[in-house]
């Protein structure tokens, strides 16, 4: 296992004419020179005690209990993992680190939202957020620095792609989570931490195999054991993934679709111009493993005067009949942010809209908006806290939009 042995790289996504492509980009090794095994995969961290000369069958056996220690009973100590010998913790730890996401600033909201802000190793920032409500609580987790995309509404896309989230910082964050809430160790009952969600900064299709190894080992049941139907992955129609995504992860899908017409959502979410809303819920139908027990989410965030008349709630009920989806749409009240044009809709409206969709037959809770007095609600991620200007923005969403074809 060379990588072992020198600075590993990322993939990173790089827009390019066609798709953003893999592009290598070294992640510097920790600074004291040790191999952090949050991330890896079981056959990886055995690979990696093997690497370091420890015997094929002993590298078997302390990677099952390593596993254990880390994923199940989120210790970070060597020193604390009492069923292996005290030299061989001494040698682990020599070689070898158990670690968290550095955390810049950690906030509370009034409504008991929480947002960190974290820092990677190389000295980039990202966010999580986690929502407690009254049956479940639910993680909102980042899979970029940064954006691939320029989606016009959403004050993370104002940012530039800085590249990928590795395997262990993406599960690194599920686990800091469960840090702060004191769940260790990991049990399906009675824990406040229920749900992940991958809605965070950054478009998770376009930083797909960490994505879906950090997944791996959320849902593995000899660690963290969140199951598969607790997780949701939300894209804003990546179409040549979502079935790779369906056959390879197999969680929930999200859609943030935000329009039903192609004018608006070119604006809106400008990947439309790429993948238009046929070829995009085309691919929802063709989904493995949607059905009316686990029914696609379309996200739609309410625009005033821009997608929330009458005419699009019917043809949001139409498009969706039309493809025979099992699908709920989730409505969220726009989000505003420094900067940006547009408004939100007023409660009336977002009420009418709701009551077409559900007479429709189609499920369409209105969501309640979350931690906006922290910056932490649906569309506010956005790790730094400078301005921009209007040109800076228009300037930087042309950039985006050519990169992308």
């Amino acid at each position: 296992m060379a990588a072992m042995n020198h600075p590993m790289p990322a993939n990173m996504s790089i827009p390019g004419p066609i798709d953003p492509v893999p592009v290598p980009r070294a992640v510097p090794l920790r600074a004291d020179g040790r191999i952090d095994l949050i991330g890896l995969s079981r056959d990886d961290l055995r690979m990696a005690l093997e690497t370091a000369q420890l015997e094929p069958k002993q590298a078997k056996l302390r990677a099952k209990q390593l596993w254990s220690w880390i994923y199940n009973r989120g210790v970070t100590d060597f020193a604390l993992m009492t069923d292996i010998a005290k030299d061989m913790r001494l040698w682990l730890a020599n070689r070898f680190a158990v670690s968290r996401p550095e955390i810049v600033v950690a906030q509370v909201s009034e409504d008991g939202t929480r947002k960190w802000l974290l820092k990677t190793d190389d000295g980039h920032d990202y966010e999580m957020v986690f929502i407690p409500d009254a049956d479940r609580g639910t993680l909102c987790v980042s899979s970029q620095v940064g954006c691939t995309l320029n989606c016009r509404f959403c004050h993370t896309g104002t940012m530039k792609l800085v590249r990928n989230l590795t395997p262990g910082e993406i599960v690194g964050q599920v686990m800091l989570a469960r840090d702060s809430l004191g769940e260790w160790p990991s049990q399906p009952e009675g824990r406040m931490l229920t749900n992940i969600v991958l809605m965070g900064m950054g478009e998770p299709l376009y930083n797909f195999d960490n994505v879906r190894d950090a997944l791996k080992i959320t849902m593995d049941g000899d660690g963290l054991a969140l199951s598969k139907r607790r997780i949701t992955l939300s894209t804003s129609g990546v179409v040549p993934t979502m079935a790779r995504a369906g056959a390879e992860i197999g969680v929930n899908l999200a859609v943030s679709l935000h329009a039903v017409t192609k004018e608006v959502r070119d604006e809106l979410v400008p990947l439309n111009r790429k993948y238009g809303i046929e070829e995009l819920l085309q691919a929802c139908a063709d989904y493995p493993g949607a059905n009316n027990a686990r029914r696609i989410t379309f996200e739609y965030v309410m625009i005033r005067n821009k997608n929330d008349s009458d005419e699009d709630a019917r043809e949001l009920v139409r498009l969706i009949r039309k493809y025979k989806l099992p699908a709920k749409v989730n409505l969220i009240p726009f989000n505003p942010w420094p900067g940006t044009d547009y408004e939100c809709s007023d409660a009336d409206r977002i009420a009418r809209f709701s009551d077409i969709v559900f007479k429709g037959g189609i499920s369409a809770p209105v969501r309640t908006p979350r931690g906006r007095d922290i910056m932490a609600a649906c569309g506010q991620l956005k790790s730094a806290a400078e301005k921009k200007s209007r040109a800076e923005l228009d300037r930087l969403a042309a950039e985006k939009q050519a990169a992308l074809g």
